[in-house]
């Protein structure tokens, strides 16, 4: 009888060390990845707004494929209820085969309060209240510490978004938003580390972009995979 107590002895003086490791706060990895290239078509609205271009298409599978070169293993896949941020994630998703995207309302894109007056005369007071209240919920929510291991998540969301949460990471005015560009398919990388603290790891990174295909950010020209008329004699 003593030789089948002591095992459990053992046991439960062990448990209680593995439930506070299971709680543990640790790091979690948030990378933001801005949808790609397209036409706006007001007749289609804000949401759930026109598809990608054919060079957002192309944007979207090499950010995917760049993402699918990562050593770090996603988590959890999310994305905005916009179609834009859909097809793209739509694409991103054939370099991971088996997983899914979750669709988060709160991602959906929304002009948050600025310092530019030019903007901030289109814009309703209501909306940029709401505007301000959706994406804090996003930061409130996600950008916290993991429990009991790391983890990295996914976004495919928009640039005001992401500039915004940007703002909100390194602790600074979230009017100065509008200060910062993120080119399409670009990808930001923020880390919460175990005690609360922030590091902004990257910003609009189009590394895997072609100099061709950079659009969407402050000084890249408009581009397009259209096949131009043959200049002829």
């Amino acid at each position: 009888m003593n030789r089948l107590l002591l095992p459990l002895c053992c046991l439960l003086l062990i448990a209680p060390a593995c439930s506070a490791d299971t709680q543990a706060p640790a790091a979690r990895t948030i990378v933001l990845v801005r949808h790609g290239y397209y036409v706006p078509d007001p007749a289609l609205g804000d949401q759930p707004g026109p598809h990608l271009a054919p060079i957002g298409v192309a944007q979207a599978q090499l950010v995917g494929a760049r993402l699918a070169g990562l050593p770090t293993r996603f988590d959890a896949m999310y994305v905005s209820p916009v179609q834009r941020a859909r097809d793209t994630a739509a694409i991103i998703a054939g370099d991971f085969p088996g997983r899914h995207f979750e669709v988060v309302n709160d991602l959906a894109e929304c002009t948050p309060p600025t310092r530019r007056a030019d903007i901030m005369a289109h814009e309703k007071p209501k909306d940029l209240v709401a505007c301000t209240a959706q994406l804090d919920r996003v930061f409130t929510h996600y950008f916290k510490p993991a429990t009991g291991h790391e983890r990295t998540e996914l976004f495919v969301c928009h640039g005001d978004v992401i500039r915004y949460l940007v703002t909100r990471a390194l602790g600074v005015d979230t009017k100065a938003w509008l200060e910062m560009s993120v080119g399409n398919a670009s990808i930001t990388k923020i880390r919460i580390e175990a005690n609360g603290s922030f590091k902004v790891i990257s910003v609009g990174d189009v590394g895997h972009l072609p100099p061709s295909m950079l659009t969407g950010a402050t000084g890249d020209s408009e581009h397009s995979l259209a096949i131009p008329p043959l200049p002829v004699q």
